[in-house]
């Protein structure tokens, strides 16, 4: 009894007599010197209004007579590859994969062009509205059964790497050549991006290089979309709706008035490139969260593997590229979920920064994350950032010595000792955004500790790190060391600015006195992210700066931080706005004690917990 269920891999293909015969008959013909039948197969193959019994019929005529084609027909193979299948019944989707695995199997030649098409199908299709022979939109298809045709597209992929093991070799520059351009539209990155990570759940040996190309995409929207940028759209939205609201409040509502923080928040970012970002790393996120988990539980082994893979990655392209803001963050979201990748992290950091035979630069930013990572990770307890401390002061003070020991005159010169004040830098980082839970537990334990770093030694020594790193470090690292009397910094500090102070020298002439510079090219890579929507994993595992209380700073300082309340503005810090000539004079104090943001600093530049 026929009820209407075939086996398609096991079931003799049905014979169509189609251009005077079978297309076995047709590829003899062409063998022969007579092409009329078969160009005018290929042109029916594309006919837009084909039936799904004729795509049936075609595709089991073809799996017949795999064995005959070879790459002289290619043209041909391409045609029929490129069938509507995807969208088209279950009947023509299962006939379909049997033709792909008789294919695969007896033509490998044919194995990159079958993947160039499943590939193919990983994005929206663009639909074009025309209008009186106008085209006026041309945007991405929001057909309700896209995730059907992905899903059919990955079964297809599966089978071929069922059936060609070496498929994932393949595979990779495939997914290279055919990644939407970064500048289209939202919905085409996140499809592809999607599709891709879907990919490496059943080829995870192609997941590393996979995580590398999209990370690697991601990077060159995020600089692209600076903090500075990000922070101005977002301001002029903000404004912009405020004045809305309140002149529809006086048209409207002339009894009430709302406040400002009560106004509405949309999630979507006012930043173009920034929102595109924002929904790109909600993707790899939900992924990380994903295959890291199972059934709401931590697998560990799965975990160290994507912890090793992002990584590589890491080394590879996050490091050393210039002025990411958000991308690290992928990994910072990773650490979070065990405190032994956490230490891992910093473990692999504290490495490179040692490691004399990495470039300097590399160094310099190693020791930028093993700082900005102790300070802003609320997840890492008080004991990891004591341990880390004490190996990094331990370096300090090692470097210091062998300096005094070397018979050569010592001077303050950041191209020869760069990742030297790049540590010091992040030590003091480290201890102002982490000095009350140094102290809070046990004060007399937590004051013993700060002691045994004898920081007092670090800032007299003739390397004088103090003149080297960012001022608003250096002065709020010296009213924590006052406060609890472990180090004095304000005499250096004030010598220092006698010493160095940038002049403007203006274009129409004179001189005129304006706020330092950072002398050392500094980097703070998990200063605040922006980004709304990701953002909201971040935020809960995020530390922010907290301002200094007035006891603690000099009574001259006073007033100069938290002039922003709602964000995190350790590092902002105002540039003068003028056409000017920098060159060096005497300074004051108080110019360098502005509380500034977020300095970017290029970007160049590793596994075992503590």
């Amino acid at each position: 009894m026929d009820t209407g269920e075939r086996d398609f891999l096991n079931t003799p293909p049905m014979k169509t007599v189609r251009f005077g015969g079978r297309v076995t008959d047709m590829l003899d013909k062409q063998q022969r010197g007579d092409s009329t039948d078969y160009e005018l197969l290929k042109h029916q193959l594309t006919d837009p209004d084909i039936k799904d019994a004729q795509i049936i019929n075609w595709l089991q005529e073809f799996r017949s007579c795999v064995t005959q084609l070879s790459k002289e027909h290619e043209q041909l193979v391409y045609s029929v590859l490129r069938l509507p299948w995807a969208e088209r019944s279950q009947a023509v989707v299962d006939e379909y994969m049997s033709f792909l695995s008789n294919l695969v199997t007896a033509q490998t030649v044919f194995l990159c062009i079958c993947v160039r098409m499943v590939v193919s199908h990983f994005t929206p299709k663009r639909v074009t509205i025309c209008e009186e022979g106008v085209d006026i939109s041309d945007s991405d298809d929001e057909d309700e059964n896209l995730p059907r045709t992905f899903e059919r597209c990955h079964q297809a992929l599966q089978l071929i790497s069922k059936y060609v093991p070496s498929t994932s070799r393949f595979l990779l520059p495939i997914l290279q050549e055919n990644f939407p351009f970064i500048q289209k539209s939202s919905r085409t990155l996140e499809c592809y991006i999607h599709n891709l990570l879907r990919v490496t759940v059943y080829l995870p040996v192609i997941r590393r290089d996979v995580l590398e190309l999209i990370i690697g995409k991601l990077l060159k929207l995020d600089v692209s979309a600076s903090r500075a940028d990000i922070e101005e759209a977002e301001e002029n939205v903000t404004d912009s709706q405020r004045t809305e609201d309140l002149m529809e409040e006086g048209l409207f509502d002339m009894d009430e008035d709302t406040p400002p923080e009560h106004l509405p928040s949309s999630t979507l970012m006012a930043h173009p490139e920034a929102e595109k970002l924002d929904a790109l790393m909600s993707v790899l996120m939900a992924y990380i969260k994903d295959v890291c988990h199972i059934n709401g539980c931590l697998h560990v082994d799965q975990t160290k593997d994507v912890y090793r893979d992002l990584l590589s990655v890491f080394d590879k392209v996050i490091l050393t590229t210039h002025a990411s803001c958000h991308v690290q963050y992928l990994l910072f979201y990773l650490c979070s979920f065990r405190l032994a990748l956490a230490e891992a992290f910093l473990d692999h950091l504290w490495k490179i920064l040692q490691n004399l035979s990495q470039p300097a630069v590399l160094r310099q930013a190693a020791a930028g994350y093993l700082g900005s990572f102790l300070a802003r990770a609320k997840f890492v307890p008080v004991h990891t950032v004591r341990a880390c401390l004490d190996l990094l002061l331990s370096w300090i003070h090692g470097y210091i010595h062998n300096q005094d020991g070397s018979g050569s005159p010592v001077c303050c010169d950041i191209s020869l000792h760069g990742p030297f004040y790049a540590a010091c830098q992040a030590a003091f980082y480290t201890l102002v955004f982490r000095h009350r839970a140094l102290l809070e537990a046990d004060m007399r334990k937590g004051l013993e500790f700060l002691q045994g770093l004898n920081l007092e030694r670090v800032v007299m020594c003739q390397l004088n790190p103090l003149k080297v790193c960012l001022p608003a470090v250096t002065n709020l690292f010296a009213a924590v060391t006052r406060k609890y009397q472990v180090a004095f910094c304000y005499t250096i500090i004030e010598r220092n600015n006698r010493h160095m102070l940038p002049v403007v020298r203006s274009s129409t002439g004179g001189d005129r006195v304006s706020a330092n510079t950072n002398p050392l090219d500094s980097f703070f890579p998990f200063d605040p992210y922006l980004l709304k929507r990701s953002g909201q994993l971040i935020e809960p595992l995020y530390q922010k700066w907290e301002e200094l209380c007035d006891t603690e700073l000099l009574p001259s300082t006073k007033g100069l931080q938290g002039s922003r309340d709602d964000e995190d503005d350790f590092l902002r810090e105002e540039t003068p706005k003028t056409e000017c000539i920098m060159g060096m004079t005497p300074s004051s104090l108080d110019s360098n004690l502005q509380s500034p943001s977020s300095v970017g600093s290029p970007r160049t530049g590793f596994h075992r917990p503590f």
